[in-house]
């Protein structure tokens, strides 16, 4: 009879025991699924990434040079428009030309405060 009894509370005490343990092998499929994912994405993007590193070793000579030749240019013609934002976007006109409108002071001060966006 005592036996019986024992393995009458083992068998009700397993199937909570079992229930604890899917909650902890819940998180670690979690946890390996994502580690999965992550992996798939790398092994997918792998030779992408890898192309476009070569890309930029062979380009990078080429970008030195324009930023070495083009850079003071760069730099007198900022320093001569100054604050982008003192400016209109960019419009093309019928014929084809592109202007770009300087604001003017109405218009500037108008503009909405910093830290606001307008939707």
């Amino acid at each position: 009879m005592k036996r019986i009894v024992l393995i009458m509370t083992l068998a009700l005490a397993a199937p909570p025991v079992s229930a604890q343990d899917a909650e902890g092998e819940g998180r670690s499929l979690m946890e390996e699924g994502a580690r999965l994912f992550w992996e798939g994405i790398r092994r997918e993007m792998g030779p992408a990434l890898e192309s476009l590193r070569e890309r930029s070793e062979e380009m990078e000579p080429a970008i030195r040079d324009f930023v070495e030749r083009m850079g003071p240019a760069l730099a007198d013609l900022m320093a001569e428009i100054g604050d982008l934002s003192a400016y209109h976007p960019p419009e093309i006109l019928p014929n084809g030309d592109i202007i770009i409108r300087r604001k003017t002071p109405q218009e500037m001060e108008a503009a909405p405060p910093e830290g606001e966006v307008e939707i």
